[in-house]
């Protein structure tokens, strides 16, 4: 499905991503830092070339933990360099710090109270390198840059939620369909890829909404019912005071959000919003009967635009981006407004 743009006058430059992983780096953001003591070891780990969930493997494997039992706040890239934290249970210090192994190395090992759990992350830091830039193409992206910082970032989900063949979405809809694809009945046998894969979905939809208030210029725009959410905060409300709500959204206190549909949302959408999300919910085959009946598919509404500032800065091997993203956020959704065209899934991190 091809997804508007927010600087479509713009044209895109050509670039050359990931030469190497030290292209593509990404720093996570803790949501807080280790307090010194309790039974939890908070593990920082770079890592390049190998995913989170093998890297959490191997740690597991290294100090006699069970891998189920570590911890994660979000999962970073493969094909990159990255930072991010770990924890497991039980384990003293001294046997963590300085350990490595293929692809990784610990960099601090710290107590704490608690496991970490998904989502207890601020964001992440991205600093990505464009080769083979001209001096054209840098006054380009920094034409675009200054224009994504007035108008924001389509919060599009990446290629990486929908899979190396691009057919997540699709075998999650069959799942919630009911039906007796094979894709079906293997994801059956895992909970967790069947939980995945229905989110997959969830998350087609949301690009949809997202694509068509794109379209009609609406995506900051707020419109009597809908939902908005407190970019600080996060919490949720629905618009009764268009001209109030606008001003709030324009200046990124708040965005308009659209719907990972599911069983339940609170607040529920109204008005003309809820008619475009049931029609483009409808136009994705799949019915709300069929939500409600899915345990695996939760409802939640995601912010459709963000704010985004990129420092760039020029040297002898390109041009070289900065800036942050908050939790599931793609820096893929930044680098097709600079490309105008579609990236690698590769490059995301969540």
């Amino acid at each position: 499905m091809p997804l508007p743009f927010a600087t479509p006058e713009l044209p895109g430059v050509a670039a050359l991503f990931k030469a190497v992983p030290e292209d593509f780096r990404v720093d996570e953001i803790p949501a807080y830092l280790p307090f010194g003591e309790g039974s939890h070891l908070f593990l920082l780990v770079e890592k390049r070339g190998k995913n989170t969930r093998e890297v959490a493997a191997a740690i597991a494997k290294a100090l006699g933990v069970r891998e189920r039992d570590t911890g994660i706040a979000g999962q970073k890239d493969r094909h990159a360099v990255t930072t991010q934290w770990l924890s497991v249970e039980g384990v003293d210090p001294s046997r963590a710090i300085g350990l490595s192994g293929d692809g990784f190395r610990i960099l601090e090992a710290k107590l704490h109270r608690n496991k970490l759990r998904l989502g207890h992350l601020r964001g992440n830091r991205f600093q990505i390198r464009l080769r083979g830039v001209d001096e054209p193409g840098v006054e380009q992206v920094r034409t675009i840059a200054a224009a994504l910082e007035v108008r924001g970032m389509p919060n599009y989900y990446g290629p990486q939620r929908f899979g190396r063949r691009g057919d997540n979405a699709e075998v999650g809809r069959l799942i919630l369909q009911g039906s007796d694809d094979p894709r079906v009945r293997r994801a059956q046998r895992d909970p967790r890829m069947r939980r995945f894969l229905v989110s997959a979905f969830q998350s087609e939809v949301f690009n949809r909404v997202l694509a068509a208030r794109l379209e009609d210029r609406s995506w900051d725009d707020p419109r009597p019912g809908d939902v908005i959410e407190k970019l600080a905060s996060g919490g949720l409300f629905v618009c009764s005071e268009p001209a109030v709500d606008r001003e709030r959204v324009q200046r990124f206190e708040c965005s308009i959000t659209g719907p990972l549909p599911g069983s339940r949302i609170d607040p529920a959408v109204q008005g003309e919003p809820a008619a475009l999300e049931a029609h483009l919910l409808a136009e994705a085959g799949v019915t709300a009967e069929q939500l409600r009946g899915s345990a695996d598919a939760r409802g939640a509404r995601r912010a459709l635009r963000l704010p985004i500032h990129l420092e760039i800065d020029v040297d002898h091997e390109g041009l070289l981006l900065r800036f942050e993203l908050p939790p599931g956020a793609y820096a893929t959704a930044v680098l097709r407004e600079l490309t105008k065209s579609a990236v690698a899934q590769e490059l995301d991190a969540i």
